[in-house]
């Protein structure tokens, strides 16, 4: 191609030519929507049978409908012809599109044509089908969809696709989805015995084998130690909590969809059933607790404050709770009960800088201390939308104040950050942290999020140097974002080869025979008594299958017990990823071991 391309046009194209080309294969094919998304575009689909071994036949379709050649026509039509022209070819899913931008007011609307096929668009698209490089793109994957992602609507067929400048591009990025197949927290958790997710339990619901519970009690027992030297206070609050606290906080206005629905209390279920049916309110309500927040704040509720007891700083690893819809769950990445690593600071207006200073040097030195380099986080600060300011929850001058000094803390920290108008939830502006695994793919981690709205509906007050009352400012804080998600993210940032710091089982011991094995207890009895975590495999096998499953399970060292083993003062260590052996006296191994764990290594 001798023309610059503009890749998001060439994307947009070329999801109008998979539609071109499944028309070809299947012509009582309907058409629904075909957008560009990060790295590539998906259209779907009704009426059709396609399966997974179909990709392949259409993806060469494409290429052949490319290599006629094509040139781009756009046309204008009124909503009423617009709408006589689909309902003609029965495409019910743009007649609909058509009938929802006539209500919104548009009175014409845009067709795009590439070759023989014509499609309801807004483009803008390719001129022509030069700009395309038949070898830059690749169909990937077949999944369902609902119509306009309503589980009241009919599931469709989507087909995703990538699509770059040219092959070279491709084949990179093929290849780095290649390695995160392999990363896959959902197939590593099964395969090193981490975590379970049983509909039988619930979907969404993620159960810790003990491999995966010692990791999380490792990240855990670490957050806690970290947070007592950041001079934080621990506090502990319910799983569920009363319908009025949720009405009161506004949670069950707001956010009641991404709720579970009442438990009332002292009732028999048939009574409840009838209540529920008579719209009848009465009765002991509790609401599962989507967020820990409410709870503190009732907890500072509970004395006077003064400004000599500011700035508090409270945090709870508390589970919550949240209805997502079952196509949207995700592993650990995406559940129904996760537990937040949250923290609440109430502060003065004066207290403000210094204490979002603190918590970006807290993030940051998470970071460094889980793998991840400071350097190389990007920062999203979310502002409020200046063309409609009375949307959101406080005063003009409290947001004027709170989104000053995040950029103002940002830029003094040297965060890359970038802002964003409009996206600030209505009750306080924050800064995202979106940290980069191995492969260089972005997770969203830590937030930093002011609050008005709390403080106002709860009545939250201080008495300030004055002697007056005061309302205190609050910042939400969570630093992994979620334990569930934040485990999901070091598997597949590891590849399971956890550092020995981390690793559920940092060394396992492999007996050569049954004589050898009262030694590997005796072993491992004094590495458990210097505080590492231990394994023997006592399993009636070669020694050669014990060394491939301790390869398997991704074990940091391994020690080949036999008679030579026990007769020698020194160790005969292997390391994970090694074929070789190295001899190290006891107490150099130990010591080895101390340091990796103290350097987080």
């Amino acid at each position: 191609m001798n023309k610059q391309i503009n890749l998001e046009n060439v994307r947009h194209s070329l999801a109008h030519v998979m539609a071109w080309a499944v028309k070809e294969l299947w012509p009582q094919a309907k058409f629904a929507i075909g957008p560009v998304i990060e790295n590539g575009f998906y259209y779907d689909f009704d009426e059709v049978d396609i399966k997974e071994a179909d990709l392949e036949k259409i993806e060469q379709k494409m290429r052949d409908l490319i290599k006629l050649g094509f040139k781009t026509e756009k046309r204008t039509l009124g909503v009423d012809e617009a709408l006589a022209l689909v309902q003609a070819s029965n495409q019910i899913y743009k007649v609909e599109l058509i009938k929802d931008l006539a209500q919104a007011g548009e009175s014409e609307v845009s067709f795009y044509k590439l070759g023989e096929f014509e499609d309801l668009c807004r483009g803008p698209h390719i001129e022509d089908s030069s700009e395309v490089n038949i070898d830059s793109f690749k169909l990937t994957k077949l999944a369902g969809a609902y119509w306009r992602g309503s589980e009241k609507n009919k599931m469709l067929t989507r087909i995703y696709a990538v699509a770059f400048a040219d092959k070279t591009e491709l084949d990179q990025y093929l290849n780095m989805m290649e390695e995160a197949e392999k990363r896959d927290h959902r197939k590593l958790g099964k395969e090193l015995d981490l975590f379970t997710i049983d509909p039988m339990v619930g979907l969404g619901l993620a159960m810790f084998l003990p491999k995966g519970a010692m990791l999380w009690r490792t990240i855990e027992d670490f957050w806690y130690q970290e947070h007592l030297k950041n001079g934080y206070q621990l506090v502990r609050t319910p799983h569920i909590g009363s319908r009025h606290l949720w009405e009161t906080s506004g949670h069950w206005g707001f956010y009641s969809d991404s709720m579970y629905p009442p438990l009332e209390i002292g009732k028999s279920l048939a009574e409840t059933q009838t209540d529920s049916k008579n719209n009848n309110d009465g009765g002991e309500e509790y609401l599962l607790k989507p967020m820990n927040c409410p709870f503190h704040v009732m907890l500072f509720q509970q004395k006077p404050k003064s400004y000599r007891d500011l700035a508090i700083r409270w945090a709870e690893c508390g589970t919550v709770y949240r209805y997502e819809k079952s196509g949207e769950l995700s592993g650990l990445t995406r559940v129904r009960g996760f537990t937040q690593d949250d923290a609440h600071i109430i502060c003065t207006r004066e207290q403000v800088k210094d204490e979002l200073k603190k918590v970006i040097d807290f993030i940051l030195f998470i970071y460094k201390a889980f793998g991840f380099n400071p350097d190389n986080v990007n920062v999203y600060l979310s502002l409020r939308d200046p063309k409609n300011k009375i949307k959101y929850a406080g005063s003009n001058e409290g947001w004027d104040f709170s989104e000053s000094v995040l950029r103002s803390v940002a830029l003094e920290k040297g965060l890359n950050f970038k802002e964003e108008e409009g996206e600030a939830a209505f009750y306080g502006p924050k800064l995202d942290f979106k940290i980069k695994d191995a492969l260089g793919r972005e997770w969203q981690c830590s937030t930093l999020q002011f609050d008005f709205n709390l403080p106002e509906r709860f009545q939250m007050e201080f008495t300030n140097f004055q002697g007056e009352k005061e309302q205190p400012y609050m910042l939400h804080r969570a630093l992994f974002g979620s334990f569930e998600r934040f485990m999901g993210l070091l598997i597949e940032h590891y590849a399971g080869a956890f550092p020995v710091w981390l690793s559920p089982v940092q060394i396992k011991l492999l007996p050569v025979g049954e004589s050898h094995i009262e030694h590997c207890r005796a072993l491992a009895e004094e590495f458990r008594l210097n505080g590492f975590r231990v394994e023997i495999d006592e399993a009636n096998e070669t020694v050669g299958n014990k060394i491939r499953k301790t390869a398997q399970e991704k074990v940091p060292y391994s020690l080949v017990i036999g008679d030579k083993e026990m007769g020698s003062a020194d160790l005969a260590i292997r390391d994970r990823g090694s074929r070789e052996t190295r001899l190290l006296s006891k107490e150099i191994f130990i010591e080895e071991i101390k340091n990796k764990i103290k350097n987080k290594d």
